[in-house]
């Protein structure tokens, strides 16, 4: 298991259509539509080693979007890939497409940022929110 904390943002949308990206970066433009969280405390360069092997090996694997002031949740599912590079020094997305660069954490996702819950959206617009990013192996 391995979590990722973050915060909302003013800017947050979640509108993109493909992606979904969680930033260690604290500032975000309207153009940001895939991101649902910043000022995260990891990137997917800091995701430890025994995860990255089961990426690697392409393993389906849930992510849950917690809010936990707020009691909200949501859940995606999506896959490793044997070509990932989980190199990103700020960033981790979450992609719909089979697409990797530095950034990618997971491909054939069944959920991108506009899928997220817009309860969650909503909340994610204020910058005291917290957001909770869990990735968990569903097979070993």
């Amino acid at each position: 298991m391995f979590k990722i904390f973050a915060q909302g943002h003013e800017n947050i949308s979640a509108k993109h259509k493909t992606t979904l990206e969680v930033t260690k970066e604290g500032e975000l433009t309207p153009r940001g539509d895939c991101i649902i969280g910043v000022n995260a405390d990891k990137s997917v360069s800091d995701i430890p080693d025994n995860l990255r092997l089961l990426l690697k090996k392409g393993l389906k694997f849930e992510i849950e979007i917690t809010l936990p002031d707020y009691g909200l949740m949501d859940t995606l599912t999506g896959y490793g890939s044997e070509k990932l590079i989980l190199s990103h020094p700020t960033d981790v997305v979450v992609r719909k497409s089979r697409y990797i660069c530095p950034r990618t954490l997971l491909v054939s996702s069944n959920k991108a940022a506009r899928d997220i819950n817009r309860e969650i959206v909503e909340m994610l617009k204020d910058r005291k929110t917290e957001i909770v990013v869990t990735l968990r192996p569903l097979q070993a």
